[in-house]
């Protein structure tokens, strides 16, 4: 019997159940999901599901794509879709240089919300280590996303495969138009956020720095607005500043950097022009410790939003000394 699975084509012995090919891969059918001929298989239905020559199938995973600290003031906490998150720091799982370090990085940041891909299953080396192995879901919110999505229904099937290996309605939705600046694609982002909402998940969506889009996209249903910075992964910081905080000022949804934060600095700016948090990868896993500046980013977060909460002072075309000049000698 030929199967084809993520891709490859193998032979096997009849007859075949899911689950008995999965025992026979050596894959642990707890932490994956299952499409067979692009229909996603319940993990109920895996003892019962027969296999016949020439099935395909894709068995997908979650992969590198903590606790709220203490000194957090509990009483300034963010919502989303119910649920209350004391951390405003929100963290990717990828390009660290393996989980361990991924594991570090994300209890120094005091993030209760981490993404993850989904990705295909090493069927050759289904033994390799898996990222719930290290970040354990129970401890953190998983927020699957759609990122290397290029197209509505790429990004509806992948959070279909994610919902049914991890049970997760809350999503982050990202449709890239294309490979030079992974710039949103708006069209496929409104078409894949109106299929996911109908389908009953709770959307995350990262967008354009649009106001106009970004209240289309609250009306939809969408529960939280996540407009970049600058492109994903450059760290040019946020270059918008103005047109985010028109965001801010347009939906009741939480507002959420996403995507070009480069250092404490940057995190500090989105936090001081009123966001609800920021998304971040790259300038943590990238950074020559990561560890370290995953606290920095904690920190930049906390003091940004202190600073938007105290009030700045109002900027003034001419000096104002400190000190009183009445009594100089």
């Amino acid at each position: 019997m030929q199967l084809t699975i993520n891709g490859e084509e193998r032979a096997f012995s009849p007859p075949q159940t899911l689950v008995s090919l999965l025992g026979e891969l050596g894959i642990d059918p707890a932490k994956v999901a299952v499409e067979r001929n692009r229909e996603i298989v319940p993990k109920s239905h895996y003892g019962e599901t027969s296999l016949g020559d020439g099935d395909q199938l894709e068995i997908v995973h979650f992969i590198g794509g903590g606790a709220p600290d203490s000194s957090t003031d509990a009483s300034d906490t963010f919502e989303v879709a119910g649920q209350r998150y004391s951390s405003r720091l929100l963290v990717g799982t990828g390009k660290y240089k393996d989980f361990e370090e991924t594991k570090l990085a994300i209890e120094a940041s005091g993030a209760e919300i981490v993404t993850v891909a989904v990705r295909r299953v090493n069927i050759t080396d289904p033994n390799q280590p898996m990222l719930v192995d290290y970040v354990d879901p129970k401890k953190y919110t998983y927020l699957p996303n759609t990122a290397g999505c290029f197209t509505a229904d790429d990004a509806v099937r992948t959070l279909r495969l994610a919902r049914e290996a991890g049970g997760w309605n809350l999503v982050k939705l990202e449709v890239l138009g294309d490979q030079k600046t992974l710039y949103p694609n708006m069209p496929e982002t409104l078409a894949a956020a109106e299929a996911l909402i109908k389908d009953g998940f709770q959307v995350m969506v990262y967008c354009s720095d649009d106001p106009i889009m970004a209240k289309i996209l609250e009306d939809m249903g969408c529960v939280a607005i996540m407009p970049l910075g600058s492109l994903i992964g450059s760290g040019l910081g946020i270059i918008n500043p103005y047109t985010i905080r028109l965001i801010k000022e347009a939906v009741s949804v939480p507002v959420l950097v996403d995507a070009g934060v480069g250092t404490a600095s940057d995190a500090a700016i989105a936090m001081e022009i009123g966001c609800d948090g920021v998304l971040m990868n790259t300038a943590i896993a990238n950074a020559k410790d990561p560890i370290r500046m995953a606290r920095a980013m904690r920190l930049a977060i906390e003091a940004g939003r202190l600073s938007y909460l105290a009030g700045r002072m109002p900027k003034k075309a001419i000096a104002d000394p400190s000190s009183p000049l009445a009594g100089l000698i």
